[in-house]
């Protein structure tokens, strides 16, 4: 296998965040020699999330086996994911702003046409369903644990708890059509057809879609991590995944 020089568009806050989390948890595991520093397995794993290379790949870069290149991640990955806020946490944090935006989005999947619990009839693919915060001007704030993708965003919302958490902050919330009958403090637009809408209506409809418009930059914003685009691994590994992401995120902006 050829090995060339390349560049990840990662900030170096990220790296020096999850190679400083390393170290220390090396120090409280006891762990001595290992064939990376924390440094390159932090590199490694970056690596893995932003760009979605596979592990003999990495391995041949990094020089370790393909087993180890794995452990790495995984390692890592953990970590991170352990260090992800909680919604409460998300909640409490976002108790000042005048409100938050709420989405669903769907993360492709290698599943056959058999896995039915994983295919959404809304992407026609299959996936996992992973609900989204985002504060007015866009910035993702939360991420939820991921579920099949025949999974209904109304119905990821209640079972996250996302509805009730909003409604207990006494925050308003902006989402789509698909989140219809949630009620608590979430604003839906009108229900029917542009053209079945009243004046007044039809109004309400396009200044609700201007606020919210701007939580697909939180989506862009998870997805500009290429592994999330098409994910080859376990579905019970997916959550950790985009838990990870989500305090690399965080991280790399405070």
């Amino acid at each position: 296998m050829l090995v060339y020089p390349s560049g990840i568009d990662v900030s170096s806050s990220a790296l020096r965040f999850l190679a400083q989390e390393l170290r220390r948890h090396r120090r409280v595991i006891g762990s001595r020699w290992r064939r990376l520093g924390a440094g390159r397995q932090a590199l490694l794993t970056l690596a893995h999330l932003r760009v979605g290379h596979p592990y003999a790949q990495l391995a041949a870069g990094f020089g370790v086996g393909t087993t180890t290149a794995y452990r790495y991640v995984t390692e890592a990955v953990d970590l991170l994911a352990a260090l992800a806020p909680a919604l409460a946490d998300a909640v409490r944090a976002a108790s000042t702003k005048a409100y938050l935006l709420l989405d669903g989005t769907l993360l492709p999947i290698d599943r056959i046409a058999a896995d039915r619990p994983f295919y959404s009839g809304k992407h026609k693919k299959h996936g996992m369903n992973v609900q989204v915060l985002a504060d007015p001007f866009g910035w993702l704030l939360w991420a939820s644990p991921a579920l099949p993708g025949a999974v209904h965003d109304i119905r990821a919302a209640r079972e996250h708890g996302i509805v009730d958490a909003l409604a207990g902050a006494g925050i308003k919330c902006w989402a789509d059509k698909g989140y219809r009958g949630a009620r608590g403090t979430v604003r839906t637009p009108c229900w029917g057809r542009w053209e079945t809408l009243s004046t007044g209506q039809q109004s309400v409809n396009r200044a609700h879609a201007k606020i919210r418009a701007l939580v697909e930059q939180a989506m862009a914003t998870l997805k500009s991590w290429r592994l999330l685009r098409k994910l080859r691994c376990s579905t019970t590994r997916i959550t950790a995944l985009v838990q990870a992401i989500l305090t690399l995120h965080l991280a790399s902006s405070d």
